[in-house]
């Protein structure tokens, strides 16, 4: 009874008429953010962020948060349909996604994205509702070692996410790891690879590096081909952007698998969405009947990676509110917003404020659920995109990017830096060499770094813990495993040629 009597009292704020239009505001305007490649759901809130401080302090999280996973929701639909994600965790909505608008069935990859969003939110908060204080304390037993064989069987299961080579994947990831290397050291403060530039301190930001690989790649690409780009032509009649029966059917599974793994993820601090999107596209291609199939067009690959990032976005508040460990750097932001509001995270923060805690997990569904009756209507009108002349829109597309890595930093050195990765970019579209690993990579390698060097602080230099310690010896044999299946037929084939 009193798990029903805190989710009454969090309805009956996060429904009042205030409350409400602060929601809206939040997911609309994440939605909005969402699309628009090149600015994210970070820099937003990092501008809008002083106007909160004239908000009381639950409407004013519950419009940051509502910013939060509205973009994440908007952020797969340029994704789909240009290829330009708006979001890093969009990233990997692309890679089927893209595809499937080039068949002419964005339509129903923008339904089914809507759709399992909403299924794979609803399950996670009902994890957070239910299993808050039990799951935090499950991630306060993941100590260093524990992340960095996390990270590592993540890194691997990045580099079998291409479709070819396993050479290029892996090439991919340690290009990535060593980008990530970029910038002061966390332990001695001493520059590496910064080459004299002041604006390379921080390292290289993953926005950047995100925009110019994805969106400016992607244009120099389609005006390379001119006239012969695909471009979506006609008219779609409203009966042709509904999912077919098989698309259902072959949907559940992913998103069930998807939304379980996003859930896992994202309680723990430092994975965040990202992650999660990688780790269900990798487990899709395994489980498939004809892995194939992804990379050019399967359902599979849109719904697994979109049903996990939307539940990591939801679990990813439970370490930072009952830890104060943030998941990314967006949570980072939300957590600094709440702190600045005097709402101070901890086990102590249900207690303490339940009025807030309760009322931000029943504003999730609410904003989610408004999220769905504000996107499904907008399908139509994002599909309409698709027969823009493309003369016409790659001027706006490199606009909107130009003035989002600007307004990053407001340096106009991000806008050369992503101008320089699009070169890069294109030149792996022509190698075929595909950037999602490397993305990974430029993601996890700070974090892979100081796991390491903190592992090996507390050992004295013994590589022994990471095997004495039961959940990192889990994570290092799933890496071996990972190893075995992608290597082993080969090795198989190759040892039966020459001695059968």
């Amino acid at each position: 009874m009193e798990f029903l009597d805190n989710l009454a009292l969090g309805f009956g704020i996060a429904l009042t008429p205030e409350t409400l239009m602060y929601c809206f505001i939040g997911v609309t305007l994440g939605t909005f953010i969402g699309v628009l490649p090149g600015i994210g759901p970070l820099a937003t809130i990092g501008l809008l962020l002083p106007v909160t401080f004239h908000l009381p302090p639950t409407e004013a999280i519950i419009m940051i948060a509502g910013l939060y996973y509205g973009a994440m929701y908007g952020g797969s639909t340029t994704a789909i349909l240009l290829n330009l994600p708006g979001t890093a965790a969009s990233v990997v909505v692309a890679l089927d996604g893209h595809p499937m608008a080039q068949q002419g069935r964005a339509g129903p990859a923008l339904v089914m994205t809507t759709i399992v969003s909403f299924a794979a939110a609803c399950v996670a908060i009902v994890i957070i509702a239910l299993f808050a204080p039990p799951l935090a304390q499950f991630a306060l037993r993941f100590g260093s070692p524990e992340y960095f064989s996390l990270m590592l069987a993540g890194l691997l299961g990045a580099a079998i996410l291409v479709n070819g080579s396993l050479i290029k994947g892996i090439a991919m990831v340690i290009l990535g790891l060593l980008l990530g290397m970029v910038g002061q050291d966390v332990t001695s403060g001493m520059p590496r690879f910064t080459f004299g530039s002041i604006s390379l301190y921080d390292g290289m930001g993953f926005v950047v590096v995100i925009i110019g690989l994805f969106g400016l790649a992607e244009v120099l690409n389609n005006v390379a081909l001119g006239e012969k780009r695909e471009r979506f032509v006609g008219k779609v009649p409203w009966r042709d952007l509904i999912p077919t029966r098989k698309d259902l059917r072959d949907s559940a599974g992913s998103t069930a698998r998807g939304t379980g793994l996003g859930s896992l993820l994202g309680l723990l601090p430092g994975a965040g969405p990202a992650m999660s999107t990688f780790t269900a596209y990798a487990v899709e291609k395994k489980v498939a009947k004809d892995p194939s199939r992804f990379g050019k067009g399967a359902i599979e690959g849109v719904t697994a990676p979109e049903a996990a990032n939307n539940a990591a976005a939801q679990t990813s508040f439970i370490p930072t509110l009952s830890l104060g460990v943030p998941g990314d750097a967006t949570m980072a932001l939300i957590l600094g917003a709440m702190m600045m509001h005097g709402l101070v995270p901890g086990p102590q923060i249900v207690t303490a404020n339940p009025e807030f805690f309760w009322a931000l997990i029943a504003s999730f569904w609410v904003g989610n659920l408004l999220l769905l009756i504000l996107n499904l209507p907008l399908v139509g009108i994002w599909i309409k995109m698709l027969a823009i002349p493309y003369r016409v829109m790659f001027p706006a597309i490199v606009t909107f990017i130009s003035i989002g890595m600007y307004s990053l930093h407001l340096e106009v050195f991000d806008v050369f830096l992503a101008a320089g990765f699009g070169l890069v970019g294109y030149l792996f579209i022509k190698l075929r060499c595909e950037a999602a690993p490397l993305l990974l990579g430029l993601i996890l390698g700070p974090m892979v770094e100081e796991n390491l060097r903190r592992s090996l602080l507390i050992s004295r230099g013994d590589f022994s813990i990471f095997f004495t310690r039961p959940i990192s010896l889990s994570f290092l044999i799933l890496a071996v495993f990972i190893l075995a299946i992608v290597l082993g037929p080969g090795l198989y084939r190759r040892w039966k040629a020459r001695y059968a």
